[in-house]
């Protein structure tokens, strides 16, 4: 009898396990021909940037799918994880741009004196050293989901800008211009100065800042702004039509402090009367809701601020100055004229840059659009009649009010790496969600029709983060019922966000943040994982506290222990022939209750295995975690272990006991691989050695019943 030895090493097994899983070929289904076959089960993974790292968002998200996953593939069910990275075109260029201005010559295979920009490259070579880049680092993410035990089919492999991929976004954009649904239009837009493009609105973060409200007297009305520079380009004074203090001044005309230009005073319900002094100023070309007031009154668009964040020649004696640098300008001049009132503390949110961080403008800017209005109708129906299923359901609110009120998407960014715009003269790429928007189906072959597509299609299960509902979520139901003429998948699992312990953003810029690799080199990648599943209770916002990784960490020890007990107390005559482990019952001729603790311990048993089930089934990862380590900690160990050491030693029990002991073992074992693979497949590979089981290995043995 082969024993296991004294201690469970993580560290000499992980990559061992890993390998016998690969080899296996368990990872990768194959699509059947017969048009009976049975559904399979289906999860894409939400693609990390290809700059990305692995940290605790992932590792979380990656262990439920790989819950899930496995869960699924030993219950036989063909079961396919699609794994692959996204381009992210902001994210790959910054990291590039950012590597030769700091040291050109690893990316360039040259000695440089100097950094190097991208425009000094120029475009052809910049885009060559991003894949140069890509190449080089681009794997890393993935290495680190191997590590985490992410059982992929790494066959199929998808890259949001590989070539089948790309054909694949150059269909869609044909098929939506062919509709007439993308057009461009002068709009305003979020434009980035750092990285030098538009973004849409959801890839904007408002950030609360501490700033000023200023009240600057126009002639006879007063108006509040957070923004001074930007009236060199104002179109308007509006009022509320209810506002009874303004109603006489309304299609008066009055004289632009600074520019001496004369603009109307005019009525508007976008006003709201009870900001600042019921009266505000507008600036078309520099806000979105001015822009709509703009169309309404057929204003004048005056652009003052340029992409580079500089105030243009319409500035007047401004023109030239960086923004914030006109912005003191233009209050030293009012206020030496006397046109302050006065300056208020204020608090408001500013618009960011999602990924750079920098400063967000909103100017006029020619850009092409996709229109949302019918795209969007289907997409709504869906989630409403619960065709797909929003886990937790307050998600599902969240999604339909957004739907409900979309506006047309700017798809153009002016960067250089990512799918460039398939029109003759157009120099933008297309943005980097557009792509990935269609990941449920060009993953698996659109636009053929390949087997894959045809079996795999549409998916299972999407888990994925809040912040993505808009950007992501929300675009690949609308892609799918467009292009596949079916939703993408049946349910949406929204994981909570993981915070530090003292309710902190994770960030490793700010040093707040926790590298999961840390963890899994410190505990072990099944320590990781049971404890991150632990704490996933059903709560939306989660403070890590290492302690649940050390948790797990002592849980593997103890299931390593039961096991090491288990086989020192196997006696030879269970060997052969095999007791057949898999499936054995308490109506099995094989296992029968003797005693009332074998009662006791197999009805507990019986009653995991159930709820085990329908907690995964409704996606309450923290429930069945705690549940199994109830009973393998308490039922199992403490109080069945225990009551068989008297059991073994009588010759009436000793063989039947030894049963039971094996049965709750290879139990255990099938029910906490989903959590636990790397040491319940280690512990299983001995019992295989030992003809303990049938199974050769974990990963595709069968689901307890």
């Amino acid at each position: 009898m082969q024993e296991l030895p004294t201690k469970y090493n993580p560290k000499e097994t992980e990559g061992r396990i890993y390998g016998i899983w690969e080899k296996s070929g368990a990872f990768t289904p194959k699509a059947p021909i017969a048009p009976d076959a049975p559904k399979p089960f289906v999860i894409v993974i939400p693609p990390p940037n290809v700059t990305g790292s692995l940290h605790m968002g992932h590792a979380l998200n990656n262990t439920i799918q790989d819950i899930l996953i496995r869960r699924s593939r030993m219950k036989g069910v063909p079961t396919l994880w699609v794994p692959g990275t996204d381009h992210a075109g902001i994210a790959t260029q910054n990291v590039v741009e950012k590597q030769l201005a700091k040291d050109p010559s690893r990316l360039l295979g040259r000695t440089e004196a100097r950094g190097i920009t991208r425009q000094e490259l120029g475009r052809e070579k910049f885009i060559d050293v991003c894949w140069q880049w890509v190449d080089e680092y681009g794997h890393i993410i993935i290495d680190q989901l191997k590590k985490l035990g992410c059982s992929c089919d790494w066959s199929r492999q998808r890259f949001t800008m590989d070539e089948e991929y790309s054909e694949a976004v150059k269909t869609a954009f044909k098929h939506y211009y062919d509709k007439g649904w993308i057009y461009q239009g002068e709009r305003v837009i979020n434009w980035c100065v750092r990285c030098q493009t538009a973004l849409s609105d959801i890839e904007v973060e408002h950030k609360e800042v501490q700033g000023k409200l200023w009240f600057i007297k126009y002639d006879n009305i007063t108006v509040a702004t957070t923004r001074p520079e930007t009236m060199l380009g104002d179109a308007a004074v509006a009022i509320n039509p209810d506002d009874k203090r303004y109603k006489d001044l309304v299609g008066k005309k009055i004289k632009l402090p600074l520019m001496n230009r004369e603009i109307p005073i005019i009525a508007d319900i976008a006003v709201d009367p009870k900001f600042g002094t019921g009266a505000v100023k507008v600036t078309p070309a520099h806000d979105m809701n001015d822009f709509e007031i703009g169309k309404r009154h057929e204003l004048q668009s005056i652009k003052v601020i340029s992409e580079l964040g500089k105030i243009t020649q319409q500035g007047g004696k401004y023109a030239g100055q960086k923004a914030l640098e006109a912005r003191e300008n233009i209050i030293k001049d009012l206020e030496t004229q006397g046109l302050i009132e006065k300056v208020q503390d204020y608090s408001h949110e500013v618009p960011h840059c999602y990924r750079c961080a920098g400063k967000v403008e909103q100017l006029i800017s020619k850009q092409w659009f996709l229109k949302m209005k019918e795209l969007a109708k289907p997409a709504i129906e869906a989630v409403e009649k619960d065709e797909i299923k929003f886990t937790p359901l307050r998600w599902k609110k969240v999604y339909l009010d957004w739907m409900k009120n979309l506006k047309d998407w700017c798809i153009s960014r002016q960067i250089w790496w990512g799918h460039k715009i398939p029109i003759e003269g157009s120099d933008d790429v297309l943005d980097t969600w557009f792509s990935s928007a269609l990941w449920p189906f060009a993953t698996l072959g659109w636009p053929k029709k390949t087997k894959d597509l045809t079996y795999f299609y549409p998916t299972t299960v999407l888990s994925t983060a809040r912040d993505i509902i808009y950007l992501w979520v929300a675009r690949m139901i609308f892609s799918g019922f467009e292009f596949m003429r079916e939703k993408p998948f049946s349910e949406v699992y929204i994981h909570p966000t993981i915070f530090t312990l003292e309710g902190k953003r994770m960030s490793k810029s700010l040093g707040t943040g926790v590298d999961p690799l840390e963890l899994i080199e410190k505990y072990g990648a099944d320590a990781t994982r049971f404890g991150l599943a632990y704490i996933n209770t059903g709560i939306q916002d989660i403070k890590f506290d290492e302690n649940a990784i050390l948790a797990g960490q002592k849980f593997a020890n103890k299931i390593w222990n039961i096991a090491r007990f288990v086989l020192q107390n196997a006696s030879s005559k269970l060997k052969t022939p095999s007791p057949r482990l898999v499936g054995l019952g308490p109506k099995n001729s094989k296992l029968q209750l003797k005693t009332e603790s074998d009662k006791i311990i197999i009805d507990k048993l019986n009653l995991i295995i159930k709820s085990t089930d329908k907690n995964l089934d409704n996606f309450r990862f923290g429930q069945a975690a705690h549940d199994l380590y109830d009973f393998v900690w308490h039922d199992f160990a403490d109080i069945y272990i225990e009551n068989s050491k008297s059991q073994i030693l009588n010759p009436k029990l000793n063989e039947n006991t030894q049963i039971i002991l094996l049965h709750l073992l290879t139990s255990s074992l099938r029910l906490l691989h989903p959590f636990m693979p790397f040491i319940t497949e280690e512990i299983w590979q001995t019992l295989h050695q030992d003809k303990l089981v049938e199974d050769r290995n974990l990963i595709t043995a069968q689901w307890p019943k």
